[in-house]
């Protein structure tokens, strides 16, 4: 029977991570590539913005070359780049160069072209999405018991925000995975000092290792390294009469050594700190981070269509997601209340969660500080630094391993607790959490509360690959459509530029409108050179981008559609009129103004 047990778990482990490999994989092309996935592709292509062509006119075919691999980049290169163009580490980057020039061998050299550029580049961090499940499983395994690694990997498999992170061609997953693997270390050293046994120094080792590489992949690592020195410090300030020189020194010597690895980057990250890209982050509303946060929690489990639905839509699924949101609330309210109930022989008792001692307790001591530490790194650089982070819920990647462990241990504890006789339950559980659940570790024990967070994670993953939920920032896809309102006429998109993420932007635009009027790969006969587009110079006012526009050269005949895309520019600033070059003059249509993000206007030039 211990076998069958043993298979069955595993075999149930196999099934959760091919689960959430198909949800990560499925419709990695269905969206456009936006703002940030743009600035992916260029920096990993080993690009840079010297090469998109500013204040002239280019057809869309220009965007194959733009967006074509330059194998012979080195990492070197990138980081520079990176440094000079970007406010990101380069780890993650020189990964992503390193495979789109594995994938390139399948096309052949330099065929990296547009219409797969979204598959391409979102397929590594989906790679890395499936290595965090796996990697989430260890980490409930070693702070728990086998089964709560279980439950925590099948809902990380199924949460609709681990999917989104996934199919974003960005740093989040593997930060994510790191994460993971630095909190399987930092488990151990807490177990270690629980039971008063000296960690080894592989322990040490790798968990230095992987907080080192992973402070060169996403700058917000370093809020869970401070959370996990801030916890490992209490836990030993609690032990300090019983710890030995030897783990201080380990502790020392690991920290040393982190610090001492990133100091290369160090003056890199303090130019980063005051560069122009991240004033995007608007000052706190009063409370708003607050709400906002406990929003981003909501989205890890369920997700159902809110964003540019109509109102019969929204509304009633805005309503599900809070009604789910205080169930689960409710759940997470009892467990801590000790409110679990166990059912058996038909009698009922209670157990306090706090009795599984001395390991399940201590790891939900430490991964709720871990997660309150970042908590409040969050909100002192919301108030503090005046950036209100909360507003993107993809930053709370930092602390979601932590979560998802969590929700894990307090779906899977009570419902254990239901396999052990009544009369017993208490006595049981005052044993050491792996010899009390004995029966229990090596297979997955799905109660009615865990199998409903299962499958409303899993309905919600649904939403987000068909880009019903967590749609694209700017929706590349909608104004692509807009765009393209009149499909025979030719097209010519002005982007005004004010900065480096501007251009971006209109390239996001560009791939888009390119993916529509050009859906085969190599497609580009001469109908498709009727769309062109043209970035110019905002700078100091829209006035000289007018000026400027009135001197473009530009093939197309009249009659033409031509779109405005001016980031910061108002509605009633538009003119009524512009002028291309002679003949050509375009009067605007004030039926085709649209804002999503930034305004974008519709000129009908004869």
């Amino acid at each position: 029977m211990n076998r069958l047990k043993f298979f069955l778990h595993y075999l149930a482990l196999a099934g959760v991570i091919v689960l959430g490999a198909a949800l990560r994989f499925w419709h990695l092309d269905l969206k456009p590539l936006w703002l940030d996935e743009v600035i992916t592709g260029l920096f990993s292509l080993g690009r840079t913005y010297n090469d998109v062509p500013l204040d002239i006119v280019f057809p869309l075919s220009t965007l194959k070359q733009i967006f074509t691999l330059k194998p012979d980049v080195s990492c070197a290169e990138i980081a520079h780049t990176l440094a000079t163009q970007s406010t990101h580490p380069p780890l993650f980057f020189c990964l992503m160069h390193g495979w789109l020039k594995l994938l390139s061998h399948e096309y052949g050299h330099g065929a990296t072209v547009p219409l797969l550029l979204s598959t391409d580049l979102r397929s590594l961090p989906a790679i890395f999405g499936v290595g965090a499940i796996a990697a989430i499983y260890w980490l409930g395994r070693i702070a728990f018991f086998p089964a709560v690694g279980l439950m925590t990997a099948a809902i990380m498999a199924v949460s609709p925000f681990g999917v989104y992170l996934s199919q974003e061609a960005r740093h989040y997953t593997l930060p994510v995975l790191l994460i993971t693997l630095a909190l399987v270390g930092f488990i151990q050293i807490q177990q270690d000092l629980e039971k008063n046994r000296q960690t080894g120094w592989r322990v040490w080792l790798g968990w230095g290792v992987v907080n080192s590489i992973a402070f060169y992949v996403h700058y917000f690592f370093v809020l869970a390294f401070v959370a996990q020195l801030v916890t490992l410090l209490t836990i030993f300030y609690w032990r300090r009469r019983s710890l030995k020189i030897h783990t201080w020194v380990g502790l020392s010597l690991t920290i040393l050594g982190i610090v001492l690895s990133f100091l290369p980057w160090l003056p890199v990250l303090l130019g980063h700190s005051g560069r122009s890209e991240t004033s995007w982050l608007p000052s706190p509303h009063n409370v708003a981070p607050l709400y906002q946060t406990l929003v981003g929690w909501l989205l890890m489990a369920i997700a159902l269509p809110v964003e540019s639905q109509p109102l019969w839509i929204a509304i009633p699924s805005g309503l599900l997601m809070l009604l789910f949101g205080c169930w689960l609330g409710w759940q997470i309210y009892n467990f801590f209340k000790g409110k679990t109930q166990l059912t058996a022989s038909g009698g009922r008792t209670q157990v306090n969660p706090s009795r599984f001692k001395p390991l399940s307790y201590s790891a939900i001591f430490t991964l709720g500080s871990f997660t309150l530490c970042v908590l409040l790194q969050f909100l002192a650089i919301v108030y503090l630094l005046d950036k209100d982070i909360t507003i993107a819920p993809r930053y709370h990647f930092v602390y979601y391993p932590a979560l998802c462990a969590l929700l894990g241990a307090m779906l899977t504890i009570g419902n254990a607790a239901k396999e052990l006789p009544t009369e017993n339950a208490q006595e049981n559980f005052d044993g050491n959490a792996r010899t009390q659940h004995k029966r229990q570790d090596r297979y997955l024990l799905l109660s009615p509360q865990s199998s409903v967070v299962l499958l409303v994670s899993l309905l919600s993953s649904v939403f987000v690959v068909s880009n019903l939920a967590f749609l694209k920032p700017f929706n590349p896809l909608q104004v692509s459509h807009h765009m393209n309102l009149e499909p025979t006429v030719p097209l010519m998109v002005v982007v005004g530029y004010h900065d480096s993420q501007d251009v971006a932007l209109g390239l996001s635009f560009a791939l888009a409108v390119e993916k529509i009027r050009a859906p085969r790969i190599g497609d580009f006969e001469p109908e498709d050179e009727k769309a062109y587009f043209a970035f110019l110079n905002a700078k100091p006012t829209y006035d000289a981008l007018w000026q400027n526009l009135s001197a473009i050269q530009t093939p197309l005949e009249s009659p033409l559609n031509l779109w405005v895309v001016a980031p910061g520019l108002k509605r009633v600033d538009y003119p009524q009129s512009l002028a291309l070059a002679e003949p050509t003059s375009c009067t605007i249509d004030s039926t085709q103004h649209y804002r999503i993000g930034v305004p974008y206007q519709l000129y009908r030039c004869r």
